[in-house]
């Protein structure tokens, strides 16, 4: 175990550094002079030549790199062009929004995606199992803006039971009326996916031999699936609640746009809208490496669960 951690955690710092080297390059291969771009319509240039020093698109493109990944060692990603900020502080301020969303869900989205599954695969061929595959098929071929657009239509303005966005709110935890829709987005299309896949799972553990002879054991039928096939079902769908969570920490762009909530997503859309490269490149280093630490999690849970995957390592 120590052995394939130490391993899963040297490429990952090989990943992140990767993903670093491809943010600044992606930014350098952007068309035109960037700080053309940002002077503005009628750029003068003093003004152009004081956001190339800003920059330091005067310097060699290998030293700027060098620099930059020197800063990102420290926790310096650079100043923001637009407020003059540190971008450390900008992306330290839209993480948290971020962070509340992706972790409410997940707390709501284990228990409920494999519980669901667990029901479904308990009752493989009869009813409950036919409305639970129903329900998670049609559910998750529905986008997330349309829903969000849906449930904004009939929970805030028709019904006005919810607040529609989260405009004028000091924070989040301040008004948890505001996280209801937007967890409802969040939550539809992961439990979804991840139910149908830890049905399939439990429905392959329980018709295993392993599972007959604890059966045989005398083993109650309450300990049969929850400590012997719940651990192997769940451990294929170990992979997709990691792309579950990097998509919550990296792919809220729209949730948070429709519901105005300001966490990465938006900051990112700004950035863009902006053409402020050191925070884009920021959020991108955060998004790369955020992937690369999720994925190893996974690695690591799938790997304690079914210890056997070492033989194939």
């Amino acid at each position: 175990m120590l052995a394939y951690a130490a391993r899963r955690i040297g490429l990952g710092a090989l990943q992140v550094l990767a993903v670093a080297v491809l943010a600044f390059a992606l930014v350098e291969l952007l068309p035109g002079d960037a700080a053309v771009a940002l002077a503005g319509d009628q750029p003068d240039p003093a003004n152009i030549e004081r956001i190339r020093e800003q920059m330091h698109l005067d310097e060699p493109a290998l030293t700027r790199l060098g620099d930059w990944l020197g800063g990102l060692l420290t926790g310096d990603f650079g100043t923001s062009l637009v407020s003059g900020r540190p971008v450390a502080g900008l992306l330290a301020t839209a993480l948290e929004p971020t962070l509340i969303l992706a972790g409410a869900t997940l707390i709501l989205l284990l228990p409920l995606a494999i519980g669901l599954g667990v029901a479904a695969a308990r009752r493989q061929g009869r009813w409950p199992d036919r409305l639970i595959t129903t329900f998670t098929v049609g559910l998750y071929s529905v986008p997330e803006f349309a829903l969000a657009v849906l449930l904004v239509s009939v929970f805030a303005i028709g019904l006005a039971w919810l607040p529609p966005t989260a405009v004028g709110v000091p924070s989040l935890p301040a008004e948890p009326a505001v996280l209801v829709l937007p967890l409802l987005v969040l939550l539809a299309r992961p439990i979804c996916s991840i139910a149908r896949l830890v049905r399939a799972g439990m429905i392959e553990a329980l018709d295993s031999e392993y599972i007959a002879h604890v059966r045989r054991a005398g083993v109650s039928e309450r300990r049969v699936v929850f400590a012997h096939a719940l651990p192997n079902a769940v451990s294929p769908a170990t992979a997709q609640i990691a792309r579950t969570a990097d998509w919550l920490l990296g792919g809220v762009i729209v949730v948070e746009s429709v519901f105005v909530i300001p966490g990465l997503g938006t900051a990112l859309v700004d950035a863009v809208n902006a053409r402020d490269l050191p925070v884009v490149q920021g959020i991108a280093v955060v998004f790369g490496a955020t992937t690369v630490l999720v994925n190893l999690a996974a690695d690591l849970v799938a790997f304690r669960l079914a210890p056997r995957l070492e033989l194939t390592r």
